[in-house]
This record gives structure tokens, C-alpha cells and sequence, in this order.
């Protein structure tokens, strides 16, 4: 199945991201303990059911007679491999008929869990992870952190030494809001550096984690490990040059944007960079 273009996540994406995203995060001002969000305070109307209610509403009759159609076709004979094809068949309509996210990622789940394989369940997991914030909808952040961290718990009772599952793991309870305790994901991410510290998913994670806190030495110090194991590591390039220039140090964010060029590929990212290297040197 040809995968949608929102999660085919290349270089250039990684590096809007950056620069467009990243860059507008202002974390909140520090006045002594910020209590982490708690999980009881989150609205729970958001569910499985609805988002695939809500989104047959904005469908065409004729599309929602074929979804309809292919919800209802498991019949007798091996059911399993039934309904692996059936929500393939519907992840493929959602993504390239509807245009729509979240049900096409939830048939991907779906289809992941009967299979239970950790490359499907890891797969399943990311799309949900690396969309967190798609239309900043905070229910439907924390929905997806939870299908995310399902998925990454099954993947990692099959394998329990897969370091990109546990990072995962532990970015859904960062970035999610399911929990109380956001530490317990970063104890998790911290436990496979201990174990290899030239990770780069699991230092980048830190590194974003630290950037949304506003600990931006920290994000600094990571992003440059990541630059010493990874020099054409593009995105964290990119990062190190904008959280420099968010601290209004503007010496190493021109040096760092201007390392960044020689390997940006995409015409329209050069020349956003290029921009911000002129508007430093005024």
C-alpha cells in the first residue's frame, strides 16, 4: 500500500519542522514547581468510536457506503487474516480517498495488533507519535499518545530489547499528557542511553524534551553529542542553530545555520535558512 504523504517523514519534513514549529514554542515562564498535567484533568469524551464517527460526517455518501460496506464484510472462513486485509483496505481508503488522519492511522493499529509483529507495531506506533499535535487538539493528543503507547507495550513484549520501541515508549508519556508523572518517560529514555549513549532517537527525544521545558543548555549539550556521532545529522543541526538563536546568541546560530546549507537538499528550506542567516547578520 502506497503510505500517505503525511507520514513518509524525510529529511526536509524533519527540517520544516524545525524551523517552523520548533521555533514557535515560547515554554512558560518558571515560577518555581510546574505541577505536570494530570491525566484526570483531560476531557475522555475522545475515543476510538467517535473519531471514527466524526470523521464518516465529513465524507461523501457514496465513500461512507464503501467504508460501511467493508466494516461489515468479515464473514466465516479465517477470520484473522480476514480482517488484517479488510483494515488494510480501509487504513488505504481513509489515508488516499478521505484525506483523513486519524482513522486511517487507527486502521493501521488495528491491523498491527492482529498481526503483532514488532515492525507493524512499531510502524502503527510512530505514525501515532510522530502526529501528536496534528490540529493541536489536546484530546485528541492524549487519544493518540495512548493508541502510541499500546502499540510501543505490545512491540515490546515480543522484543523487550528494542531501544527505539522503549524511546517511543517514553516520548508518548513526554509529549502525550497521559500521565502525571512525565519523569517516568524520561526515566525510560535515560535507561537506553545508560545502555548506549551514542543513540541519537533517544538523544534527540531528550533534546526536544528539553527544548519544550525550557532547559535549552541541556537541548544544546544533546543536540551537539548528536552532531559528533551524526555530523550530517541535518535536523539537529537545524535545531542547535534555532535554539541559539532563541537564547539571542546570534554568533553560533549563524555558525550553525551556516554549517546546515551544504546539506540541505530542498530549494525552499535553503533558502528559509538563508533568510535567517541575513536577518542575523543585520
Amino acid at each position: 500500500m502506497k503510505r500517505p504523504h503525511w507520514i513518509t517523514i524525510s529529511t526536509g519534513v524533519g527540517l520544516v519542522l524545525a524551523i517552523f514549529l520548533w521555533a514557535r514554542f515560547t515554554p512558560p515562564k518558571k515560577t518555581g514547581v510546574v505541577k505536570p498535567p494530570d491525566e484526570n484533568t483531560f476531557v475522555t469524551s475522545i475515543n476510538s468510536d467517535s473519531i471514527l464517527i466524526e470523521a464518516k460526517k465529513r465524507i461523501s455518501p457514496e465513500l461512507l457506503l464503501r467504508i460501511n460496506t467493508l466494516e461489515h464484510s468479515i464473514s466465516r472462513g479465517d477470520v484473522k487474516d480476514q480482517q488484517i486485509k479488510i483494515y488494510e483496505q480501509l487504513a488505504h481508503i481513509w489515508a488516499d480517498s478521505a484525506s483523513s488522519f486519524d482513522p486511517y492511522a487507527w486502521y493501521e493499529a488495528e491491523s498491527a495488533r492482529l498481526e503483532n509483529s514488532p515492525k507493524s507495531l512499531n510502524f502503527a506506533a510512530h505514525l501515532f507519535l510522530d502526529n501528536l499535535s496534528r490540529g493541536d487538539n489536546a484530546e485528541k493528543r492524549k487519544w493518540r499518545a495512548l493508541q502510541a503507547k499500546d502499540l510501543f507495550e505490545r512491540s515490546l513484549k515480543i522484543n523487550p530489547d528494542d531501544d527505539s520501541a522503549s524511546v517511543g515508549l517514553g516520548a508518548c508519556y513526554l509529549f502525550g499528557g497521559i500521565s502525571s508523572a512525565p519523569m517516568e518517560g524520561l526515566a525510560k529514555i535515560k535507561k537506553v542511553l545508560d545502555k548506549d549513549s551514542t543513540n541519537v532517537y533517544a538523544l534527540m527525544t531528550i533534546a526536544r524534551g528539553s527544548l519544550i521545558s525550557g532547559q535549552y543548555d541541556k537541548a544544546i549539550d544533546r543536540l551537539k553529542a548528536v552532531n559528533r556521532i551524526q555530523p550530517e545529522n541535518i535536523e539537529a543541526i537545524i535545531v542547535l542553530a534555532d535554539t541559539y538563536e532563541r537564547i539571542n546568541d546570534k554568533k553560533n546560530a549563524l555558525e550553525w545555520y551556516q554549517k546546515s546549507l551544504k546539506f540541505i537538499n530542498r530549494q525552499d528550506i535553503k533558502t528559509e535558512v538563508e533568510k535567517r542567516i541575513e536577518d542575523l547578520k543585520k
